[in-house]
């Protein structure tokens, strides 16, 4: 399984970066490959480019690559659906009979339930906050203009493969949790 991919219609993604060439004009030529990459990646994925260059597995609410403040290093910052915290799903003494709804699913993927659903009923959604640093292995420096365009899908071809390694892990055994119930 993957949690992370890249969408087979590469031309529409080269067509998004050479549109957005301004947004990666100040990361020619820098040594550190982070600033290039989080530009590259912001290109591949929603609300930038809808459907993504980048897709993922329904779990997966946000994708962002990030530079850390800190150290100048590549942070990811993943956003999953999960289920409730074992506290609440016990008991239901707190539910009080309110009618709590989950994450609302369309054609197998979690959504945000719409404004009608929230004016019926009560949501509680449980998301995992996943924060993690990411390798610089592979990640291109281009040096020039004329390179963007491979630079940028070489980047987002990276991040694909960091962020799968470090998200399907906790992908799988949600999803393996879901099944066992």
């Amino acid at each position: 399984m993957k949690t992370f991919w890249v969408d087979r219609d590469r031309d529409r993604y080269l067509t998004a970066v050479r549109d957005r060439a301004g947004d990666f004009a100040g990361t020619i030529g820098d040594i550190a490959p982070v600033a290039f990459a989080c530009v590259a990646w912001s290109v591949a994925v929603p609300p930038a480019l809808d459907p993504g260059y980048v897709r993922w597995h329904r779990r997966v609410l946000t994708a962002q690559c990030r530079r850390n403040p800190f150290d100048g290093g590549l942070t990811a910052r993943v956003e999953l659906v999960s289920p409730l915290p074992a506290p609440l799903t016990a008991s239901r003494t707190w539910w009080r009979d309110r009618g709590w709804r989950g994450w609302p699913e369309l054609f197998g993927q979690f959504v945000q339930p719409s404004a009608q659903d929230l004016a019926r009923h009560p949501h509680l959604r449980g998301t995992l906050l996943l924060e993690t640093p990411l390798p610089l292995d592979g990640l291109p420096t281009p040096t020039e203009d004329r390179h963007v365009d491979a630079a940028a899908e070489r980047a987002v071809a990276v991040l694909v493969r960091h962020l799968d390694d470090v998200v399907r892990p906790v992908v799988e055994q949600l999803d393996a949790d879901h099944a066992a119930r």
